[in-house]
């Protein structure tokens, strides 16, 4: 019996060894090897059409070099494996046919060896681009800069990637600069990594390893120390935007740095407002919000509260509101379906001390009030209902309209946002721009999955597992494309976004004192503004991917990378259904009710496209009456389609449009409907357009006002 158990005692030690080896990474190396990328320069696309240049882009990718996106391409989870800086070029010169992108690895993570290695694959992807002076693309250098504080809404500051204008070796930071010295993956115990050999290839389980070891064991650099005399080894911090900004400054590196994610509550506090970024916000650098990604839209401002809190600090249930329930109110719902006396004393103390008692725990615990309610039972509480696909757990003091509409910040001092609006993609599969076809929710979501059996959410709003999308694409307005023209365009706010589709999109003012200004514009106007929108639908894509993209990449690249389709427009363009315009006028006190400012269909033209693109043409005669600085903007509303996570609710309505039933794609429908469409409207939505008086009235005299930027 001792043999036994001392034979026993030695097969755990040996197998305890050999995974703490192998999670440890003293097996494994760094993965993504300087291989070289595909051969080009591809062909121009069809975005070349207008002038000036319509030109798509994603400003947000990520490769394994990101810990989370490590973590999530093992066969475990979705089973893509190696995600590489190369791959993401590939992919994005011949899968998705863009004309720009970026990489946006989380700096938390990203080591020195990964950072060099990073930038010298952005260099051999921009030297197989062709001419300088007309690439067929444009690859960006950068990295996502990401506070995830999620305890405190007055020190949270998101996610936010920083773009740069020059990737070459000495115009560019030597190191990232990061918000926090590590990234929490980067503790994950070796034993644990190591038990991935169970189901993953060893080397790929051994590389993870290594790198996670690499990452943890990158120090963080010497506060107070002069950036040329850091050590290169180090992971250089700044723990607020204002400290980020200084050290950009200090590097004189220009750059972008550009928001996003702001709405989402699965990473953001509830009760989180960008009124607490405005002493932070500076125009020079944030000159661009991402409003929509494969993680939702954070476009639209809904006035309602989250998180409530009593004068003596005891938490309250907020009020329902159209498109909104609290999931404490459903859970006083709940309660009285169960009641054996419905509608008595009783059951309505009941119900309320219910509600109450939700308000005071967490959201899980809350659920955990009734284990056996399903989540239809729930009716899609805590979500943002009613919106074209909505972020999850909507925090709606974080939506782009909102930030727009501030004027003041949390100490009651002047300040304004002005954003251009964008989409992009923040996929982690190395795959930017991964929008173009509606085919492989696995592939070209963030969805995750059990060896594609079944999707899963750590998050306890089970059901934002429903909330991922093939993500969005910024388009600009430029001179050109090379790289200069497309980062002036995208300084000067000539851009717009797309939920995916390339809809092409053109918002002008017509009047200003220069003639006529472009979207993104901001100035002074004394007279009514007269605008024009005109928008083209999307081409309809064909299946399959063009020769030159299988010449280039191979039957196993088309299939491996792209996943056998590629971006292959047709000829039939896509019907504009109608054009939004939303108006905006800011606060003009700190004391100004933010929901009142914004006109979020302030004018509404429905389009009679026959193919040939929707163009209208309307004025403000309310501008000089108000007397205040306005802002506007387009959106173009695309015939329906087929979407993955069209509805993420997966809504069964009535005859009058009520969702009667829910069906999440997490589960079982998600196993049954592996792509989970549902119809649904592309959109693009331009940049505003900033105006206001040079002039105005106050205290009964004319004053003048600062001159816009």
């Amino acid at each position: 019996m001792k043999k036994l158990l001392v034979i026993a005692l030695l097969v755990l030690l040996f197998l305890f060894s050999w995974l703490h080896a192998l999670g440890s990474g003293w097996l494994g190396g760094e993965a993504q090897s300087l291989r070289a990328v595909a051969e080009g320069p591809r062909t121009e696309s069809d975005s070349t059409i207008a002038a000036p240049l319509i030109l798509f882009g994603d400003l947000h990718t990520h490769t394994n070099f990101s810990l989370d996106a490590y973590l999530f391409n093992t066969e475990l989870i979705k089973g893509v494996g190696s995600a590489t800086v190369e791959d993401a070029c590939d992919f994005a010169r011949y899968c998705s046919a863009l004309d720009f992108w970026s990489i946006n690895d989380h700096a938390e993570s990203l080591t020195p060896r990964a950072w060099k290695h990073t930038a010298e694959a952005v260099r051999r992807c921009n030297q197989s681009a062709g001419d300088p002076a007309h690439p067929d693309m444009v690859s960006f250098l950068g990295w996502e800069w990401s506070n995830t504080d999620q305890k405190n809404a007055v020190q949270h500051y998101g996610h936010k990637n920083v773009i740069l204008r020059s990737g070459e070796e000495g115009e560019i930071p030597v190191r990232p600069i990061s918000s926090a010295p590590g990234n929490l993956l980067a503790r994950i115990p070796a034993v644990a990594v190591g038990l991935l050999g169970l189901v993953e290839e060893l080397e790929f389980v051994s590389d993870m390893g290594w790198y996670l070891a690499d990452s943890y064991s990158t120090p963080e650099c010497p506060v107070g120390t002069p950036v040329d005399q850091l050590p290169v080894t180090c992971r250089e911090v700044a723990r607020t935007p204002a400290d980020l900004y200084r050290k950009l400054d200090r590097g004189g590196f220009d750059s972008l740095v550009i928001p996003h994610g702001l709405s989402w509550g699965t990473t953001n506090p509830l009760d989180a407002d960008f009124r607490n970024q405005l002493q932070d916000y500076e125009n020079r650098y944030e000159r661009l919000l991402e409003s929509y990604s494969g993680h939702g839209n954070s476009e639209v401002f809904r006035d309602f509260e989250r998180v409530v809190t009593e004068a003596g600090g005891a938490a309250s249930c907020p009020p329902k509101t159209a498109g909104f329930l609290p999931c404490c109110r459903q859970a006083a719902e709940i309660f009285r379906a169960g009641c054996a006396s419905p509608g008595s004393a009783d059951c309505e103390a009941g119900a309320v001390n219910t509600m109450n008692t939700f308000s005071s725990i967490d959201i899980q615990a809350g659920r955990d009030l009734f284990p056996d309610a399903s989540l239809d039972d729930w009716a899609g509480c805590g979500q943002l209902q009613n919106s074209f696909q909505p972020a999850s757990t909507y925090v709606p003091r974080q939506s782009a309209q909102y930030n727009l509409a501030l004027g003041y910040d949390t100490n009651g001092k002047m300040a304004r946002a002005k954003f251009g609006l964008i989409g992009s993609s923040d996929n982690h599969m190395a795959r930017p721009g991964n929008s173009y076809k509606e085919t492989s929710r696995l592939m070209y979501t963030d969805s995750k999955s059990f060896s594609g059996r079944q999707s899963f959410s750590w998050n306890p709003y089970v059901e934002s597992g429903s909330f991922y999308y093939t993500g969005g694409l910024i388009a600009v307005h430029s001179d050109g494309r090379d790289r200069d023209a497309i980062w002036e365009a995208m300084k000067a706010r000539r851009v717009y976004g797309t939920s995916g589709d390339r809809i092409l999109l053109w918002f002008d003012l017509l009047n200003s004192p220069a003639g006529i200004a472009p979207m993104g514009s901001d100035l002074s106007l004394d007279d009514t503004p007269r605008f024009r929108v005109k928008a083209l639908g999307a081409l309809e894509q064909v299946p399959g991917c063009p020769a030159e993209a299988s010449n280039a990449l191979g039957p196993s690249g088309i299939q491996n990378l792209c996943g056998g389709e590629c971006y292959r427009p047709g000829d039939y363009r896509k019907r504009i259904e109608r054009i939004e315009i939303v108006r905006v006028r800011p606060q003009q006190s700190a004391t100004d009710e933010v929901g009142s400012l914004i006109e979020n269909e302030w004018r509404v033209f429905k389009c009679a496209d026959a193919g040939q693109g929707c163009t209208v043409e309307f004025e403000d005669d309310q501008y000089l009456a108000g007397n205040r600085p306005s802002l506007y903007y387009a959106r173009a509303i695309q015939e329906a389609q087929p979407l993955i996570g069209g509805d993420p609710f997966g809504c069964v309505y009535d005859d009058k449009g009520n969702c009667t039933q829910r069906d999440y794609c997490i589960g079982e429908r998600a196993t049954r409907q592996e792509n989970c469409l549902s119809l649904a409207n592309p959109r693009a939505w331009s940049s505003p357009i900033f105006i206001e008086p040079s002039r105005k009235e106050e205290g009964g005299s004319m004053v003048q006002t600062p001159t816009p930027e």
